[in-house]
């Protein structure tokens, strides 16, 4: 959702750009913008403010243009506004489809130069960054880092990113149309790799006890690198 206010003069001192959902009970500054109805007039809205949603059907489907975005079109009206606490800021109404039906969502950015296209476009990286933070701080364990600096702190995340990355291929075919069986979820692809390690660390332990190894030989050549030396 929209950042606070305390958030927001930390991004403008920043000079970072954002964009995030708005609250449908928003309030709006009904002086800060002119919205026309269907046959052209000047819609009148009353006292100084109103609430997003109260505002969106009052819109005409005439004001709403098709907006492409990756391949998929939306019914999208975006308009200048202020907002009590925000400033001057764009808002985007869109719709699931060009003819104004489906789900609506309201999008808003500081960037009041900024496109329809371009602010749904941004927009649309929310999701893989959600599910990379809750993949990372889930099955990654990206939050369980035990090191104080920040070199070696930021070193783990590096990990945890090339992790994802490297898990992520697990989950595409190795041909286009062999989709059968594909692993869907980061977590179905770190438990199929713990079954690997599983499965090779036993394998391991079978073979050096058939080559007549003994418990203490086994355990010393799993913890070889520890402790630095194998025995013969």
């Amino acid at each position: 959702m929209v950042p606070g206010g305390g958030l927001v003069q930390v991004l403008a001192r920043r000079r970072k750009d954002w964009i995030s959902l708005l609250k449908k009970n928003r309030l709006l500054e009904t002086a800060s913008f002119h919205l026309r109805e269907a046959h052209g007039g000047a819609l009148k809205l009353p006292g100084p403010h109103i609430a997003v949603e109260a505002l969106v059907p009052l819109i005409p489907a005439q004001a709403y243009r098709p907006i492409t975005v990756r391949e998929h079109t939306y019914g999208c009206f975006t308009l200048a506004v202020r907002i009590p606490g925000l400033g001057k800021v764009r808002m985007v109404v869109r719709f699931e489809h060009e003819s104004v039906t489906g789900r609506a969502v309201v999008l808003v950015t500081n960037r009041v130069d900024w496109s329809a296209a371009k602010i749904i476009g941004l927009y649309l990286h929310r999701w893989p960054t959600e599910t990379f933070a809750q993949d990372s701080q889930g099955p990654l364990g990206f939050n369980e880092y035990r090191m104080r600096s920040a070199e070696a702190i930021g070193k783990h995340g590096w990990l945890v990113v090339v992790a994802y990355s490297l898990w992520h291929l697990t989950c595409l075919p190795a041909r286009p149309d062999r989709t059968k069986g594909l692993i869907h979820t980061m977590g179905d692809a770190c438990r199929q790799q713990g079954r690997a390690l599983w499965q090779k660390l036993l394998v391991f332990v079978h073979d050096q006890w058939s080559q007549g190894g003994t418990v203490d030989q086994v355990f010393a050549r799993l913890f070889a690198k520890q402790g630095g030396m194998v025995p013969a």
